[in-house]
């Protein structure tokens, strides 16, 4: 048995919180990312770990020490690494004749790999190279995706889907305007994905609405798909299976209507019209007959008592 799947009793109450911290739970944490080094890592996939790593920081987990694996053939020690820092993503990087400047980004499911797909540097453009103010760490960024691939092809929507999960940060029930500040930009074109990002500066237009200017921050990759590892459509399905304590309970006779208007129906029992209180006037009042005819027939008159 492995020393990760042996059931562990806390003896701390250190080990107590880090236990509990695990437990699976209807709200999930924030995704963590660790991000491996490859055992023939050159400089270029060096920097482009560490400047990811400082976007998806405090989210993140950097391994500085080389990891001679390769996940497309075996993936035990992604799944070991995956437990052992609790990370559900992962950026692993490498360099070879074959395949230069080589990124595999993927996403774990019960701690197995559920997605990955291959992606090559063909151009990078490093934080340190481009001279502008930054960002401050742990900014959420706001995700933009141009291009009909996306939406067109499958791998392409995966590639989308699985972008938006290592980058989408925290989540957060409001926001302020001053706190939409980072623009993480993806436009696939031409069979290639360009990554850039952006600060927001917010500048005075003379009116409450500020005028929006784009400034380039870094890091800044121009990529191309290689190798993917898709999840079959019955494990993809399950992995996005919520807890039935996430789903809204489903309330009785309420409708809406295409305006967005609510409706409620309301079960009543059935009225007796002929005891209804009205209005107290001579012309409703009940003549003698009417009122001898409700009680079963005519009373008979008194005899007069001489």
């Amino acid at each position: 048995m492995d020393a990760l799947d042996r059931v562990v009793k806390p003896k701390t109450k250190r080990a107590k919180r880090f236990l509990e911290k695990r437990e699976p739970k209807l709200n999930e944490n924030t995704k963590n990312a660790m991000l491996i080094k490859g055992g023939n890592a050159n400089i270029t996939v060096t920097e482009v770990l560490k400047d990811i790593y400082a976007v998806k920081k405090p989210f993140a987990v950097l391994y500085k020490r080389k990891n001679i694996t390769r996940p497309f053939e075996d993936q035990t020690t992604l799944e070991f690494f995956s437990k052992k820092s609790d990370c559900s993503l992962f950026l692993f990087g490498s360099h070879n004749k074959k395949r230069p400047n080589n990124l595999i980004i993927g996403r774990m499911f019960d701690y197995h790999v559920l997605d990955m797909i291959e992606l090559g540097v063909e151009k990078f453009v490093s934080l340190k190279d481009i001279k502008n103010s930054k960002c401050p760490e742990g900014t959420k960024p706001m995700l933009i995706f141009a291009g009909d691939m996306f939406d067109v092809n499958e791998e392409y929507r995966r590639l989308k889907s699985l972008l938006i999960d290592f980058f989408r940060g925290p989540t957060v029930p409001s926001i302020r305007l001053a706190g939409l500040e980072y623009v993480l930009h993806f436009t696939a074109v031409d069979g290639k994905i360009y990554m850039r990002s952006y600060k927001v500066l917010l500048k005075k237009s003379g009116c409450k609405i500020p005028r929006i200017e784009l400034e380039e921050m870094g890091p800044s990759l121009d990529l191309v798909m290689r190798r993917t590892h898709l999840a079959s459509d019955d494990l993809y399905k399950l992995s996005l299976k919520q807890p039935k304590g996430l789903k809204p309970k489903k309330k009785k006779n309420i409708s809406h209507d295409v305006f967005g208007t609510t409706y409620g129906r309301i079960h009543m029992q059935k009225q007796d019209l002929s005891k209804l209180q009205t209005r107290k006037m001579k012309g409703l009042k009940k003549r003698p007959a009417e009122k001898s005819a409700e009680d079963g027939g005519a009373t008979p008159k008194k005899s007069k008592s001489a």
